[in-house]
């Protein structure tokens, strides 16, 4: 059942996902190399069993993010479970952002229908679209000490968030994901608010507390739920 999951969420996904890109922005970015995400990432390389991309496996049942995800990314994640069946946590370490929304949200999809929890351990830091495969754990864990930071997307023209108008169709394929994620309207409403109100150039950052108010943390449902089948292409 849970292959089965998978190979439903990688195809169906790709039906509502925006084509343009919220890559790491080039504050976010910049923090990449910064001394103070270095103990944790080496200690998960120091662990690491087997390594998928910009996965690293803990043990049978833990993996760690710790790179930025592309279009290969969902591709290497299937391997890793196909590998690694009993993985039911991803600590979330190092996490710059993505070079494809499309792939990211494929990603955090395939998070949730493979049932994993996410865990941002204390030292860890998740930027960018790394966000929404943090929201995209069925049991959601921030530790003290670890740190966000969001900022708007933008489009192939340079076009960001703030230049459409709120109702623009370009909108939903993230509205939508949220509310798979288990928020409510207005609740994606104000968090992808929250998102945009930073330019793609700068960065908000948040510490835990303020991710926590965000988001919550906790359990979410307790089986996966493809929400998205009947939704159109919403761009081009």
């Amino acid at each position: 059942m849970r292959k089965a999951l998978l190979a439903l969420a990688c195809f169906l996904a790709a039906l509502a996902v925006p084509a343009h890109a919220r890559e790491p922005a080039a504050a976010v970015a910049a923090e990449t190399g910064s001394t103070r995400f270095v103990p944790a990432r080496a200690l998960a390389e120091r662990q690491a069993i087997a390594r998928y991309g910009p996965f690293r496996v803990l043990d049978s049942g833990r993996a760690a993010l710790v790179g930025v995800t592309d279009s290969a990314t969902p591709a290497q994640f299937a391997a890793m479970l196909r590998d690694y069946p009993a993985l039911a946590a991803l600590e979330m370490v190092e996490c710059p952002g993505t070079e494809d929304d499309r792939a990211n949200l494929e990603l955090g999809r395939l998070i949730r229908a493979a049932g994993l929890a996410t865990r941002v351990p204390r030292g860890g830091s998740v930027r960018s679209g790394a966000v929404e495969l943090f929201l995209a754990g069925t049991a959601r864990h921030i530790e003290e000490g670890a740190e966000f930071a969001v900022h708007s997307w933008i489009d192939e023209d340079g076009r960001e968030a703030a230049d459409f108008a709120p109702g623009a169709a370009i909108h939903q394929p993230y509205l939508a994901y949220y509310s798979e994620m288990d928020m409510d309207e207005a609740q994606a409403r104000a968090f992808y608010a929250m998102t945009n109100s930073a330019p793609f150039a700068a960065a908000k950052w948040l510490d835990a507390a303020e991710m926590r108010r965000w988001v919550g943390t906790g359990v979410s449902r307790p089986h996966p739920r493809i929400a998205y089948l009947d939704l159109p292409p919403m761009l081009p």
